[in-house]
């Protein structure tokens, strides 16, 4: 009797092919006039999934772009359910960005398939599609699956929240699977165990009515944009941490055992110098390179705008300044309260020369992962199996808000089990997918569900 993975081996080809077919649906979620391939490729992902074997597929409509789900529970009620989540929108592109192709036309160099959505995240969610199909096709998987794949992961997730609060009972899992990461080398596995949250912010400082000549009133009228910048400054602590009162009230300081296995996966100072090319690095002493990214939340600002700022010379004393400011938050940090914190301390710090509004832009919760749980034991042994060798861990420092809204609303273990690469392009120009990466991803899969279920 043929076995899953050679099922897949057997129709690795067949795969590729058609991933290619679903890459060259540009849906990308953010461009109106895309709205009908939106449909088209939520359609023709229902239809695959449908020839996979699953027993029901739906493409359901929501607030913005449809959400396409399917499921198997043939395995009984005594075998553990598993929920596989991904998307389909993709991010613009245009060969006129710095393609060296059509990307909607996937081509295939060096062993890699270059196309938008390649990795983000068409192909590793195809994979997760694909590992069902190869144990639907060879006899009952081990688990029940179900899989919901959404198409405004790209545009923020705003309807996929109150999707599933509204269906609950139906995604109802004892573990959610998401393929949309990354590790760093192909040769050996990483599975990131958290995600940090999101406070956003904007700034605005105030002072004149108007645009002022700095001849006629500097000197009498406290200029914004220096306002801004003496309100910014007193933001840190000279040893790079965060001044607000109360910013760290919440934080879960890192066990000894997380310390001890995110270690083995930290780069050297030398790496990160040279993918920075900062002359030194920066920030909170107490805590390795690596442990700042993930484990520590971090204050940025992330830009400024005031006054005149063109080509020659405007003496202008400007009436207001802006600057957007990014909290990445840690477990156990609540992203409403990291504004208030931040918020009053702002205004605190207003002299009273300048009026200042502080608001509330974007939020979303960080997560962690338990790393010595039963799922996170299964995911390990699948990538062992899968890739050869055993995985490392590390703290992701991204935010991926949809983790923290499974863990809430299905009470649920999250477990990354991400088939792309870091420098897969994912966002960018020439974004690209290794060929030995997707297929690695479908054994992978294979093997989880049948780790999860204890066969």
């Amino acid at each position: 009797m043929t076995t899953a993975h050679e099922y897949a081996r057997a129709n690795a080809a067949r795969f590729r092919e058609q991933l290619n077919d679903f890459l060259r649906i540009p849906s990308v979620s953010t461009d109106p006039e895309r709205t009908g391939d939106m449909q088209r490729a939520a359609e023709w992902l229902a239809n695959d999934m449908r020839r996979a074997g699953f027993t029901t597929v739906e493409v359901i409509p929501t607030a913005g772009h449809p959400v396409v789900y399917g499921e198997w529970l043939g395995a009984g009620a005594a075998a553990p359910t598993v929920l596989v989540y991904g998307h389909y929108d993709v991010q613009p592109a245009a060969l006129e960005d710095g393609w060296d192709s059509d990307p909607f036309e996937p081509v295939v160099r060096n062993g890699r398939i270059y196309a938008r959505g390649s990795t983000d995240d068409k192909g590793q969610a195809f994979a997760q599609v694909k590992a069902a199909e190869a144990l639907l096709q060879t006899g009952q998987p081990p688990v029940n699956l179900k899989y919901l794949i959404e198409g405004e992961e790209e545009i923020g997730t705003p309807n996929l929240g109150a999707f599933i609060a509204e269906n609950r009972e139906r995604l109802r899992a004892d573990v959610v699977v998401i393929s949309d990461s990354s590790i760093k080398e192909i040769d050996q596995p990483s599975i990131h165990y958290s995600t940090r949250g999101l406070t956003y912010l904007e700034l605005e400082v105030m002072g004149p009515k108007q645009d002022l000549h700095s001849g006629g009133y500097g000197g009498i009228v406290h200029n914004p944009a220096q306002a801004l910048a003496e309100i910014i400054a007193q933001l840190h602590n000279p040893d790079g941490s965060v001044a607000v009162p109360g910013f760290y009230d919440d934080v879960l300081p890192l066990k000894d055992v997380e310390r001890k296995a995110l270690q083995k996966s930290a780069k050297s100072e030398d790496s990160w110098r040279s993918e920075t090319g900062v002359p030194q690095f920066w920030g909170e002493a107490d805590y390795a390179l690596h442990e700042r990214i993930g484990a520590r939340p971090t204050l940025e600002i992330n830009g400024f705008a005031s006054g005149f700022y063109g080509a020659g010379s405007k003496t202008v004393l400007p009436a207001k300044a802006l600057a957007k400011i990014s909290c990445r938050l840690v477990s156990n940090q609540e992203p409403l309260r990291i504004f208030e914190l931040v918020r009053d301390h702002l205004l605190r710090l207003t002299p009273p020369t300048v009026r200042s509004e502080v608001r509330l832009l974007a939020q979303a919760y960080p997560a962690v992962m338990d790393i010595e749980g039963s799922a996170m034991h299964a995911a390990s042994v699948a990538y062992e199996k899968g890739w050869g060798t055993p995985p490392v861990y590390e703290r992701g420092g991204g935010t991926l808000p949809i983790i923290a809204d499974f863990q809430r609303l299905l009470n649920a273990p999250v477990i990354l089990m991400g088939f792309g690469l870091m420098g897969d392009g994912a966002h960018g120009p020439n974004e690209s997918f290794s060929i030995e990466m997707f297929h690695k991803g479908i054994h992978t899969a294979i093997h989880f569900f049948q780790e999860i279920a204890g066969v």
